[in-house]
């Protein structure tokens, strides 16, 4: 299915992206559900689904995380089943994914889909990330509030809520309907009857995530090995004292490392190339030949890549799920990368190269890409 959004992108992203909230009426004209509420549950059944039920009665909030063997004991409102990452799990709603590449695809997280009764939702709450909540059957109540610090609490231990707001959006959406949020406004939805939300999400690594992660790839690559050395020790006053250009020795040290701009990039190529959810790999067995694959590509068949998987470019290198592709085929890695469904007019003179597709069928036997049908 294609979805066409009604988005004027240049206009929005001076005016709305990470600035202002806004409604979108209509953004996708006509809208039709991917999937329905009961193949949302079924999905909120499967141990490798991140999903999650959320339920309030008389202010007492309640959350359970899947998968979940049944849903008889619940009544008639007041409840929610959120599930991440659908767009890895259920190839229909990966669609909706598409008409937000207008934005870089390094910065997309994932597709959330909730399904809510009427009253169903999870409370005033801030994200601090930018998300689309596209509105699906039924209707929902929204209300976003002014950006301002503001005081979080826990009402479960799983749940983060805000105090009460006052509303600078208060609308009702109805299917096709978008309501694009940026990071850091208070915001509550709540189902006036059974209702379906696509909640397109985005990634904002934090300083600390970055750190950490930087980390990790300077102990893998054995890199920082030079110790500290001082053959001009200074003189001091008082023993226990710490010098300043001692301190900032020390500091240099750090800022060496990341300082390192091959370094730097391989490693924010690898880092930011993985999913935070998992994937839905399905190697094929028996696994292909590279044969196999060139003569398919040849009579016309396409190959698509797995739903969530990650494939960025950094100058010249490209990056998948957090490895790093090498191939003298510059314009067919770069259609790795670009395309969604590849053929091979798009491979060129890439797949007459034997070392290439050794590669690519290397990434086809990981359950990468697939043949479509």
């Amino acid at each position: 299915m294609e979805y066409h959004l009604e988005l004027n992108w240049p206009e929005f992203i001076q005016r709305y992206w990470q600035k202002r909230p806004v409604v979108l009426k209509r953004g996708f004209p006509n809208f039709v559900d991917p999937l329905s509420p009961d193949e949302l549950a079924g999905l909120a059944m499967e141990s490798e689904v991140d999903s999650r039920l959320v339920s309030h009665l008389d202010g007492a909030w309640q959350v359970s995380h899947g998968p979940f063997k049944s849903y008889d004991h619940l009544g008639e409102s007041n409840w929610s089943i959120l599930v991440q990452a659908v767009n890895h799990w259920h190839e229909p709603t990966a669609a909706l994914m598409r008409p937000f590449r207008m934005l870089p695809d390094w910065r997309v997280d994932d597709l959330m889909i909730s399904f809510s009764v009427p009253g169903g939702g999870v409370g005033p709450h801030i994200d601090q990330y930018d998300v689309f909540i596209i509105q699906g059957i039924g209707r929902r109540r929204w209300r976003v509030g002014e950006k301002a610090p503001m005081k979080q609490h826990c009402p479960h231990p799983d749940l983060l809520q805000v105090a009460p707001f006052s509303a600078i959006i208060d609308e009702e959406l109805e299917s096709g309907d978008i309501l694009y949020i940026p990071p850091g406004f208070p915001h509550e939805g709540y189902s006036l009857e059974n209702s379906m939300n696509y909640s397109v999400g985005f990634r904002a690594p934090s300083g600390r995530e970055l750190i950490s992660g930087f980390a990790d790839y300077v102990l893998q690559q054995e890199l920082g090995g030079q110790r500290y050395s001082d053959p001009d020790i200074p003189a001091r006053e008082h023993p226990a004292d710490i010098l300043p250009q001692e301190l900032e020795k020390a500091r240099a040290m750090m800022l060496a490392l990341i300082d390192d701009p091959q370094q730097f990039r391989a490693w924010f190529g690898e880092f930011i190339s993985q999913t935070r959810h998992e994937l839905d790999i399905a190697p094929p067995e028996p696994p292909y030949q590279p044969d196999e694959i060139y003569d398919a590509l040849r009579q016309g068949d396409t190959l698509n890549r797995l739903g969530g998987l990650r494939v960025l470019r950094i100058d010249e290198t490209i990056y998948i799920n957090g490895e790093k592709l090498d191939s003298p085929h510059r314009l067919a890695l770069f259609a790795l990368a670009e395309h969604l469904q590849l053929d091979a007019q798009k491979l060129g003179d890439a797949l007459e190269d034997p070392s290439f597709l050794a590669m690519l069928t290397e990434l086809i036997n990981s359950g990468y890409w697939y043949f479509a049908g």
